[in-house]
């Protein structure tokens, strides 16, 4: 018998024929023939290989084709000069009826049933290593010389026909500091599953114990190592079990079949496909992935919602890149709560400040359109008016359809953790994500003040205590947002929504890019318009005014003469392909209660190297009265 101490410098054409000859000592291929393409291996009647070449295509992460045999075919010549797929490969499963019935170390004698049987060749996760060693980055597994720890997960695959399962992963240990560098590496190479599908807690995979894999061997993670996943192979044998043919055989996880393809054959990415890796929270530990591109785009976008036109010393109030972070997070979110409500005009009926709940109805409505569950919590007094609100916008198409208005009341001790939770039980929390946008918090003494330090707690029910319940419930993340900040929010989840580097993490690389919905997500993004009248409007790109001088009253004038010409502050996030040449055209802006409109031609326009305005210089021809701007 050979070992393994020479192995991994050895030609693959070798090793088949050492394989063939049944002449090694270990039972997985890692390490094995550094440099090479090692692929999964997938045997099955012809009548159902057309349904599991959609199968693989559906799920190109898990399951990425490198090449697939005519009936009765057990050669590859597109992998491989001489090989014979019933001895090459270390050990095999059979199948029988979806039961694994026999392990074999040959398939010889069943080769009047492969006569009529397709084989499959898929890529394999140990191809990358090398790729990953040559980073600098240690490959654990190797190190321990065990097999690779693989787990079924709670992530459902695309079905297709009879063949459906969920995700099966592998996972390695990766020093945090290495986490990026992990994902330069492997992302080119999509033959080999590509970039990472999860980094951080394995529960967010529904896998409850790395101890226990349900394939291959434990790897032990050394101090300060993440657990990082990618899409396996060994999903294609989940699928044969669940598809319960008469006969299937597969490889046994971890005895690849060695092709003599090397892997240099990486997916070239333009600039704009380089991806980040950011963490999004801690407890539980939660890495995500957004492309270069992508991510400066949101950060120029909270740099231009920082600023302070009047001067107000906020400035220190604005949280460097929690703009992005709390994005990512509401991103990967299933259920969201959102509460506004700021009852300051405390002598008018209803005293609410007039630009939270716009802010609020945009994040519900590009949640909606993202398919996210999103309920809105706000005072008892205030529920009509917030009913009111959201009647019109279903009517206006704002939302696609009624959202849920909760309101909660302080009756026990245990009320905020009976409200956010299941039975008040905090390991099933209804919510992953509470937004706050200009709400009115409790002050140290337990009161609420306005800005000119009135107390009107009796207009206000003490929901920010579902804030700071939150903080004790795992898995559940906050933000808080002032007024037209929603606007932000909404757009930089489009922006999320359109990176495909993001939206492959978020699908664990099963299924279809979702860019598809790409116009849904347009038309739910904020508009003027969409706030004040029911005609439609075609944006393709999101504009936000300011005065760049207020009265000291902070409100606009209440006056203005026929072509005057006034400067404003615009920003201008780009959020299509033909912005620039839509920006030179006339844009109408809608003042609230009004339906006077002013029409504004550009005489000067100065970009960014982002493609976002800095200022710009506007005609306006004004009609009428006007109040603040919608935004």
């Amino acid at each position: 018998m050979l070992l393994t101490g020479s192995l991994k410098s050895l030609l693959p054409q070798a090793l088949r024929r050492i394989i063939r000859c049944n002449r090694l000592s270990i039972s997985n291929t890692s390490g094995m023939a550094e440099g090479y393409k090692q692929a999964n291996v997938v045997i099955l009647h012809k009548s159902l290989a057309d349904d599991f070449e959609k199968f693989c295509h559906a799920n190109k992460g898990p399951l990425p084709l490198l090449y697939r045999s005519k009936p009765g075919d057990w050669k590859c010549p597109a992998l491989s000069s001489d090989s014979d797929i019933r001895t090459d490969c270390l050990q095999y499963r059979l199948y029988e009826y979806g039961a694994c019935t026999g392990s074999l170390k040959s398939l010889k004698e069943y080769t009047e049933q492969l006569k009529d049987m397709v084989t499959f060749y898929l890529g394999c996760s140990f191809s990358f290593e090398k790729a990953l060693q040559n980073a600098g980055i240690p490959v654990r597994n190797v190190e321990q010389k065990c097999n690779v720890s693989m787990y079924k997960t709670a992530v459902p695959c695309y079905s297709v026909s009879a063949f459906c399962c969920n995700l099966v992963v592998t996972m390695r240990p990766i020093p945090a500091n290495k986490l990026e560098a992990t994902v330069l590496a492997t992302s080119e190479i999509e033959a080999a599953h590509g970039a990472p599908v999860h980094m951080g807690n394995p529960g967010l995979l529904g896998i409850q114990d790395l101890s226990k894999p349900d394939y291959g061997d434990p790897v032990h993670l050394h101090p300060g190592d993440i657990p990082v996943f990618w899409a396996c192979g060994v999903t294609g044998v989940e699928a044969i079990i669940n598809c319960r043919s008469p006969l299937a055989f597969t490889h046994s996880p971890g005895c690849m079949f060695i092709t003599d393809l090397k892997n240099d054959d990486v997916t070239v990415r333009s600039s704009r496909e380089v991806p980040q890796v950011h963490c999004i929270s801690q407890d539980p530990l939660h890495y995500s992935i957004i492309s270069a591109e992508a991510a400066q785009k949101i950060k120029t976008l909270e740099s231009l919602i920082g600023i302070d036109p009047g001067d107000r010393g906020i400035i220190h109030l604005c949280r460097q890149d929690e703009l992005l972070k709390s994005c990512l997070s509401i991103s990967h979110a299933r259920s969201v709560l959102i509460t506004t409500g700021f009852p300051t005009h405390f002598t008018y009926e209803p005293p609410e400040e007039n630009d939270g709940p716009p802010g609020a109805f945009a994040i519900a409505a590009m949640l909606q359109a993202l398919e996210k569950e999103v309920a809105i919590v706000t005072d008892q007094r205030a529920m009509d008016l917030n009913r009111k609100i959201m009647e019109e916008a279903v009517q206006l198409g704002i939302l696609k359809r009624p959202i849920p208005l909760l309101s909660y009341q302080k009756e026990s001790t245990d009320a905020a953790l009976m409200f956010l939770c299941e039975n008040g039980n905090c390991g099933r929390p209804k919510f992953d994500h509470l937004i706050a946008i200009e709400r009115a918090g409790m002050a140290a003494d337990g009161n609420y003040y306005n800005a000119r330090k009135v107390n009107i707690k009796h207009l206000v029910d003490p929901i920010d205590e579902l804030f700071l319940a939150a903080k004790n419930i795992r898995g559940v993340t906050t933000t808080g947002v002032s007024n037209w900040g929603g606007y932000a929010i909404a757009c930089a989840l489009y922006i999320l929504s359109t990176c495909e580097i993001h939206d492959r993490y978020l699908r664990k690389a099963v299924g279809f890019p979702q860019l598809s919905k790409k116009m849904v997500w347009l038309s739910a993004l904020p508009s003027v318009t969409k706030v004040i009248s029911a005609e439609p409007v075609s944006c393709d790109f999101l504009v936000t005014c300011r005065w760049n001088q207020l009265p000291a009253t902070k409100s606009c004038p209440a006056q203005f003469t026929s072509l005057e010409v006034i400067t404003f502050t615009c920003l201008l996030v780009d959020l299509g392909d033909s912005w620039l040449a839509s920006i030179h055209t006339v844009i109408r802006v809608v003042y609230k209660g009004l339906q006077d409109r002013m029409n504004i031609k550009i005489l000067k326009n100065e970009l960014t190297p982002c493609g976002v305005t800095s200022s710009m210089e506007l005609c306006c021809n004004f009609t009428g009265s006007a109040r603040n701007p919608v935004c």
